[in-house]
């Protein structure tokens, strides 16, 4: 997952853990953790309990999706 989760650094995205679901751009990728910034906010997810990461889905214009259902 570390390698993978590599690919996604300054992308926006979506990441699914086991009971909850985080918006925000990946800022850094380390052995155990990853970094996620939103708005003004920095938090650190374990690796471990990552169960997707998905770049956020746009519309054809390039504006963020309203809504997404997954």
């Amino acid at each position: 997952m570390l390698e993978l989760a590599k690919r996604f650094i300054d992308k926006e995205c979506i990441i699914y853990t086991f009971n909850s679901q985080l918006n925000g751009t990946i800022k850094e990728v380390s052995n155990g953790a990853i970094l996620l910034e939103s708005n003004d906010t920095q938090e650190a997810v374990n690796l471990d309990f990552i169960v997707r990461i998905r770049e956020y889905p746009r519309k054809k214009n390039g504006k963020k999706k309203s809504v997404v259902l997954d």
